[in-house]
């Protein structure tokens, strides 16, 4: 039985009033950093009003109290993924999936039939294909996709967002041809005539999208209300757009429609930080449900695109380092733009991932907050993907968030070897260097780089087991963490990430009710089994917004 002073107050201010909502018999898992577990909890409101034992809790139930028998299974506060592109997981939900096609006639077989079925004649979108799937691992080629989708204009990205094949059609809507100039930060991949072969990495993907339909308002609030429920689905309560923009209304309206069910932090692009600064907002302002006030940008590529920015040449690649972003061309622009961002009292989230990107990022975080003066300003880098143990200590030093995805370390260690080589890749998703160092870590998934589901990504986290099976020992084994320091990461990490550790991310009194329950208990399992859990239920702010059912 679990008793405490805290809960024996809560007890005696609400014997008046009863709880909305209880959940008894239950493993609670509050992650409150050194904090006790509990076997029940009651809610008023949108908030957690006590916490304890089971039987001290059934005394705050009323007539109208509903009450959750959790049957002795785990219950943890609700995921918040610090790092999701959540609009176009919503469209990408409805388009087509490339992502396990195994061979180049699986992958032209799909876009094919989802050619052929579509209705209208609107543009093929989608895809997050994998060509180190494929014998060989080419890259694909306009010629692929041509027959099957004739006049239909096709561009499906890859499944780091970073490269994308275009088909005849799509190239020829564009303009791109072979007088086409690679724009800066971009590259135009060409066959052995110089003519374009199908696929633009990064900034030469921005020729196309120019031309491409904007989706009408309704397929906005349809996109983003499929997102919120398949993450209600999966548990996550929060989500950290790092790719809203101008979208943030079409969340508004869902949220006014009260259709809403998953918190957001709306991120904005960097380069229009000047017009979020002149409104006077700061880091993240707002109510629950949904704020602004942070600025997502990119220093390089990806790994997988070969344009992640490193130091020393590519392994496989000789004479290739990355690209610098668009944004980095020069990368004076982006350190003013960090300076003028940050002097705003905006948050800076910015996306790197090669060894050089995150030094040059450091650097620039370092110079902005010399320039001005001390604050709790929790700059972030993205990915954070490659790093030295120098670089770990000045994580530590500058008080950066590490916002990290670890299902990538599952994806991409199927092959980074090859890449950067093994010397390089002990520095990857470098997971326990940076919290030994006390490095703050917060988890996401990329989502859809990535599967959203956060037991996939704390597996990835505990095992370092990659998709393959090769590697069932783990991959760079010494980076693996705990399954407590994986999940604390996707929910008191996540929330700290983004300035609401006060509000939410633990099961305690006063914090929002979000949580989640699952039918295992993911710390007594074996690890690598962790992600066959399933969400029995999802609560957003107390309210049940999932409810499986079952054991």
């Amino acid at each position: 039985m679990v008793r405490s002073a805290v809960l024996i107050a809560a007890i005696a201010a609400t014997a008046s009033a009863a709880a909305d909502l209880i959940v008894v018999n239950a493993v609670v898992r509050t992650m409150k950093p050194g904090g006790a577990a509990a076997e029940a909890f009651a809610v008023t409101g949108d908030k957690i009003t006590a916490v304890g034992g089971s039987r001290e809790i059934r005394r705050l139930a009323g007539p109208q109290t509903r009450v959750v028998d959790a049957g002795g299974r785990l219950v943890l506060p609700g995921f918040n993924d610090a790092h999701v592109h959540f609009l176009q997981g919503g469209f990408q939900l409805s388009s087509v999936d490339l992502r396990d096609a195994a061979t180049r006639e699986e992958f032209t077989r799909r876009i094919g039939e989802f050619v052929k079925n579509r209705a209208g004649r609107r543009w093929v979108t989608g895809g997050d294909w994998d060509h180190e799937l494929w014998p060989g691992a080419p890259l694909p080629t306009k010629e692929w996709i041509d027959e099957v989708s004739g006049s239909t204009p096709v561009f499906v990205s890859r499944l780091d967002g970073h490269m994308a094949l275009a088909n005849s059609e799509a190239l020829r809507r564009a303009g791109i041809g072979r007088e086409t100039k690679d724009p800066p930060g971009g590259v135009i991949v060409r066959n052995g005539n110089g003519d374009p072969a199908g696929v633009l990495k990064d900034a030469a993907m921005g020729l196309v999208y120019r031309v491409m339909p904007q989706a009408s308002r309704e397929e906005k609030l349809a996109a983003a209300r499929a997102a919120t429920k398949h993450a209600a689905r999966l548990g996550v309560t929060s989500v950290q757009d790092v790719s809203a923009g101008g979208d943030v209304s079409v969340y508004q309206e869902l949220d006014e429609r009260g259709e809403l069910l998953t918190r957001i932090y709306a991120v904005w692009p960097l380069p229009d930080w000047e017009r979020l600064a002149a409104t006077g907002v700061r880091r993240a302002f707002g109510p629950a449900m949904l704020r602004i006030g942070g600025l997502k940008g990119f220093a390089d590529g990806s790994l997988g695109s070969t344009t992640a920015l490193f130091h020393d040449d590519y392994s496989d690649a000789p004479g290739q380092r990355g690209l610098p972003s668009d944004e980095m061309t020069p990368p004076e622009r982006m350190a003013a733009r960090i300076a003028g961002a940050d002097k705003a009292g905006l948050q800076l989230l910015i996306h790197a991932i090669g060894d050089r990107a995150n030094a040059e990022v450091l650097d620039m975080f370092e110079t902005a907050a010399k320039a001005n003066g001390a604050r709790d300003r929790r700059f972030r880098i993205e990915h954070a993907q490659h790093l030295s143990p120098a670089e770990v200590a000045r994580f530590k030093q500058l008080g950066v968030v590490a916002s990290m995805q670890p299902y990538h370390a599952a994806d991409d260690g199927r092959w980074a070897d090859k890449r950067i080589g093994k010397d390089r890749a002990r520095g990857t998703y470098a997971f326990r260097w940076l919290l030994d160092a006390g490095v703050r870590l917060a988890f996401g998934s990329d989502w859809t780089v990535a599967p959203l589901d956060p037991l996939l990504g704390i597996e990835a986290a505990v095992t370092r087991r990659t998709i393959d099976g090769k590697h069932p020992q783990g991959w760079v084994p010494e980076q693996k963490i705990g399954v407590e320091e994986a999940v604390r990461a996707y929910t008191h990490g996540s929330a700290y990430a983004e300035y609401q550790e006060t509000a939410k991310g633990t099961i305690e009194v006063g914090k929002l009710a979000d949580f989640v329950m699952l039918d295992r208990d993911i710390f007594t399992v074996a690890p690598e089994t962790i992600s066959r859990s399933r969400v029995i239920l999802t609560a957003v702010g107390g309210k049940i917004v999932h409810e499986a059912g079952g054991r």
